[in-house]
């Protein structure tokens, strides 16, 4: 059985008439009639009920009809469908991104990245930088918005791209300010305060980079961090902070949410700043990351 065939059948089953259908085919009827023949010689029944006067579909063919219609038009799709491949306008894309981007870049990548490539199946997947990089190393995602290794770096096989900067921020309980625990100099919090504080943070182990930024904080302003309380989300962390655990180190971007009970304070010069960026296995490029990559490189350049 070849697509061929099936033109065949679904000629005669449009016309009713092995004349008519040969015509449209473009071919003579002799041969059309010996394919249809062999076609239900090897399916083992007849397709269609032919008399002098008429041709009509048998009960199985004509059910079988509306299945090699499917066929034919998945065929008639191919062609498109290689060159959307090709041109990175078709496919699957598995991108998996820190739950700070969030609240800064992700949001205008996903918006932009889907108005262009609507046809591309586009699948998020929330997860910490740890579990990111090794599941892009494990060949399980695309591609990943990260926040790298300060000193270590990537792994070699990964390429990496910055995409955005921005200060760190603290987020605070509102009552603290209100009942003055935590003392302000121009709305400002001074970095000796943060440093006495109780702080809400991520494991090392998960964000490696993230933590050193705000231990190494502490450290330079004379202090040590007393971390009372550790979680990968930021929107647990938010939360614990309006519960008055603690204070904790946040992006910029992120008074983008908005809790009750919290509030967020600039460090002003002394804010360490963070980096987040995309990582990708460096041999495994297609041309649907490479669109992506790009719209990545648009954004960052615009700021």
């Amino acid at each position: 059985m070849d697509v061929r065939q099936l033109r065949h059948f679904a000629a005669v089953a449009r016309t009713l008439h092995f004349g008519r259908a040969a015509d449209s085919l473009g071919m003579t009827q002799p041969p059309l009639s010996q394919s249809i023949m062999a076609l239900e010689q090897e399916i083992g029944a007849a397709l269609f009920t032919r008399t002098k006067r008429s041709v009509a579909l048998t009960p199985l063919g004509a059910q079988w009809l509306s299945h090699v219609h499917a066929a034919l038009d998945h065929m008639e799709d191919l062609p498109k469908v290689a060159k959307g491949l090709r041109d990175g306008s078709m496919g699957r894309l598995d991108i998996s991104f820190v739950s700070t981007a969030d609240y800064s870049i992700l949001p205008k990548l996903v918006r932009r990245y889907t108005a262009l490539f609507p046809d591309v199946a586009l699948s998020l997947t929330e997860a910490t930088s740890d579990v990111q990089i090794a599941a892009l190393l494990e060949g399980k995602r695309h591609a990943g918005l990260v926040i790298p290794p300060q000193n270590a770096g990537l792994h070699k096989s990964l390429s990496y791209m910055p995409l955005i900067t921005e200060p760190l921020i603290v987020a605070v309980p509102s009552r603290w300010v209100e009942e003055g625990r935590l003392s302000l100099t121009a709305q400002q919090l001074a970095p000796q305060a943060v440093v006495d504080a109780p702080l809400i943070l991520f494991p090392r182990q998960s964000a490696p980079a993230f933590h050193d930024l705000v231990t190494g904080y502490c450290t330079a302003h004379g202090g040590r961090a007393h971390i009372v309380q550790e979680a990968i989300q930021m929107q647990t962390i938010i939360s614990l902070v309006s519960a008055e655990m603690g204070v904790a180190f946040v992006p910029a971007s992120l008074r983008n949410l908005t809790r009750t009970g919290v509030r967020y304070l600039n460090l002003g010069d002394t804010a360490p700043v963070l980096e987040t960026g995309v990582a990708w296995r460096r041999e495994d490029i297609t041309p649907t990351i490479e669109r992506f990559l790009d719209i990545a490189r648009e954004i960052a350049s615009a700021g």
